[in-house]
């Protein structure tokens, strides 16, 4: 798919201003993701209770791909000016961070729906997520000597789980995540409150701030 998308990118007819300027932000997107991998794979510069390292990695490996690169690709084809590129920019960002924390929290809780039950991947694996920060931040010395037992074990059971996810709860790093992303959303309805889209334009992008940040599955 990835090859896909860059044949149909580099055979687009656009004319030459608007071609560098959608190959200029491709780049971009392409050159971020990379090193939000890089960095995430390498632990670099950052422990595993650190929240804003792990916000870092958010912006590089998902909030850019997901949402703000992507919409500011589009406006670029459509040739809209400098001033859509930064609303995109300021919607986009917080947009792709709460779309991530919301992914976080249903691999762990899962939803309370039913749709998306409890997983094991982000626990087993020790993804450095925010959720996993907050805990160890907030963590007693026991609770944090838990987790530091639990997560990342490639054996981790359910009932191992069960226990990571208690102290997770009880630490309120879950409730203090779900702040976060409310916080964003919140914060995206201000900046299309005065952006002056169009109609359409204005209830696509609430619709996709809704879905992005409560979607269950």
């Amino acid at each position: 798919m990835f090859w896909k998308a860059q044949e149909l990118l580099h055979t687009a007819r656009l004319e030459p201003g608007r071609q560098r300027l959608v190959h200029g932000l491709n780049d971009a997107m392409l050159e971020e993701v990379m090193y939000g991998q890089y960095v995430d794979v390498m632990g670099t510069g950052c422990g595993a209770d650190d929240v804003e390292a792990a916000l870092r990695i958010i912006r590089c490996k998902t909030a850019t791909a997901t949402i703000e690169r992507p919409l500011q690709l589009g406006a670029a084809v459509a040739g809209a000016g400098e001033a859509t590129m930064d609303v995109f920019t300021r919607l986009g960002v917080p947009l792709g961070e709460a779309f991530q924390l919301r992914d976080d929290l249903l691999d762990v809780f899962g939803s309370p729906d039913g749709a998306c039950a409890p997983g094991l991947s982000d626990l087993r694996e020790g993804k450095r997520t925010v959720l996993l920060a907050l805990g160890l931040q907030r963590a007693d010395r026991v609770q944090r000597e838990r987790l530091g037992h639990l997560v990342g074990r490639a054996d981790l059971g359910e009932y191992e789980a069960a226990e990571a996810r208690t102290i997770l709860q009880d630490t309120g790093a879950r409730e203090h995540t779900e702040r976060m992303i409310a916080d964003r959303y919140e914060r995206v309805l201000q900046v299309l409150d005065g952006a002056g889209f169009p109609p359409a334009a204005d209830r696509a992008l609430r619709g996709l701030a809704v879905t992005a940040t409560q979607y269950t599955s």
